[in-house]
């Protein structure tokens, strides 16, 4: 039997699990789990070389350099989060003691606060395009395009399938 985390692995090896599944929607719900944490794993590395980031600050980041100049508040950054938080403001305070965003009131409405990303920030993001841009191709290269695009397919249908 192959090591836990070896590509050569089923998922029954991988979790070393002696009966079968209940069900093969069992088993596809058991394998993404499983091979989400395990891609998850080298991203986190990575993040944490570059500025002792965790994915979802990583993930705020990004947000915010895709909003511009203008920023988003703190319910919308939550909102475009790819992986939900309930702690979005305290994340976004680590975030502002690291001088990697700061925090401004709406001209318009002086109680709204607005969150945007700094110099220091966009720096960041762009010294971990490269390496992310690799991580990614070497994550995903065991994909061909077209499987790549199918993967897309299929998860956005699991994903909607929910609304």
């Amino acid at each position: 039997m192959s090591k836990r985390g070896d590509s050569t692995t089923t998922i029954q090896e991988a979790i070393r699990q002696t009966k079968p599944f209940r069900s093969p929607s069992h088993e596809a719900m058991i394998g993404l789990n499983l091979t989400v944490e395990r891609l998850r794993w080298p991203f986190q590395e990575l993040m944490q070389q570059h500025g002792d980031l965790t994915s979802q600050q990583y993930n705020v980041l990004r947000i915010l350099r895709g909003a511009g100049a203008q920023g988003l508040p703190t319910l919308e950054i939550g909102d475009r989060m790819v992986e939900r938080t309930p702690g979005i403001s305290r994340m976004i305070d680590r975030l502002e003691r690291k001088g990697l965003v700061a925090r401004t009131r709406a001209a318009e409405d002086r109680r709204q606060v607005l969150v945007t990303i700094t110099d220091d920030g966009s720096a960041l993001l762009k010294s971990l395009d490269r390496p992310i841009d690799k991580l990614t191709e070497r994550v995903m290269g065991v994909l061909s395009e077209t499987e790549t695009r199918e993967l897309v397919r299929l998860l956005d249908k699991l994903r909607n399938g929910l609304d």
